[in-house]
């Protein structure tokens, strides 16, 4: 279980009525919270005091699993081919390599968006998951213009309703890639 900071540090509890009546805003970055440039505690209310909640994220390396297939290609770099945290699956940026060879699958956009996308299948099959399970996709093109071309292969892979998704250009992509490709997927 994750603890406030404020208890991890012994801090006093914050009184949230008083706080309420003091602060107008309070502000959380990451897993601390405060509220002005004082901890405020009531000496005027005779009530014993409300204990100060909060929501903590996590490293603890427990609660996080990697993923891993040799059915897509290995990651280029210090990272995972996906992440399963909090019930979703993070998949890393995803590009048209042929698994055994970690060549291309050949140069033009079609042929690398339909590597890409079998390749991502692959990995949320390891993780658990699947197309229908995906609730966000994060599309990298080395060119826009290639935008409707990607459309028409992209949604075969992903039945209605399709996720959520956002398409850049980018200036340039690992490997000189014409795609890649990220998403998070349900659990």
């Amino acid at each position: 279980m994750a603890w406030c900071a404020a208890r991890s540090v012994h801090l006093p509890t914050i009184d949230l009525g008083a706080l309420r009546t003091r602060a107008p805003l309070a502000v959380g970055v990451g897993f601390a919270s405060a509220a002005g440039s004082t901890l405020w505690r009531s000496s005027a209310s005779s009530k014993p005091s409300s204990r100060f909640a909060c929501l903590a994220i996590s490293t603890d390396a427990r609660i996080k699993e990697a993923v891993h297939t040799d059915k897509a290609p290995a990651a280029l770099g210090p990272y995972s081919q996906a992440i399963k945290a909090n019930n979703f699956v993070h998949v890393s940026g995803v590009l048209g390599l042929i698994p055994e060879t970690g060549k291309f699958i050949s140069e033009n956009v079609e042929d690398q968006t339909e590597q890409v996308l079998k390749n991502m299948g692959e990995i949320l099959k390891a993780s658990g998951a699947n197309y229908s399970s995906v609730v966000k996709t994060t599309i990298l093109l080395a060119d826009l213009k290639d935008f409707k071309k990607v459309n028409e292969i992209y949604a075969k892979y992903f039945p209605s309703p399709a996720p959520a998704r956002s398409t850049f250009q980018v200036a340039a992509l690992p490997l000189d890639a014409r795609i890649e490709i990220e998403c998070i997927a349900a659990l």
